[in-house]
């Protein structure tokens, strides 16, 4: 098992998963992420026209690198701070000797 697929499974286990996300939802809505991920959208769908030959894959495909190139760097280092501290809780309960009563 790699260590993304271990911190993954451990982080659905313990509801740690959640909490990262509405704490990415959060704090990309706060910083104004969020809008301009919509802004782009709007424009993106402005230029390629309402002829409905655009879909919604088509579009992901071409605001994802983008939007991925607009999240601050801040977020990020908060969230890696949130992963390390999780695999620090791993690592520590994986060192933990066993009660034996």
């Amino acid at each position: 098992m790699s260590v993304s697929s271990a911190v993954d499974q451990y982080t659905v286990l313990t509801g740690d998963r959640s909490k990262i996300k509405d704490l990415l939802c959060s704090r990309l809505t706060e910083c104004g992420w969020r809008d301009e991920v919509r802004l782009m959208c709007r424009n993106i769908l402005n230029e390629k026209g309402t002829n409905n030959s655009f879909t919604v894959e088509q579009l992901i495909a071409e605001v994802t690198p983008k939007a991925r190139t607009l999240v601050p760097d801040a977020v990020k280092k908060e969230l890696l701070m949130k992963i390390r501290n999780i695999l620090t809780e791993i690592e520590e309960e994986a060192d933990e000797p066993e009660d034996e009563s």
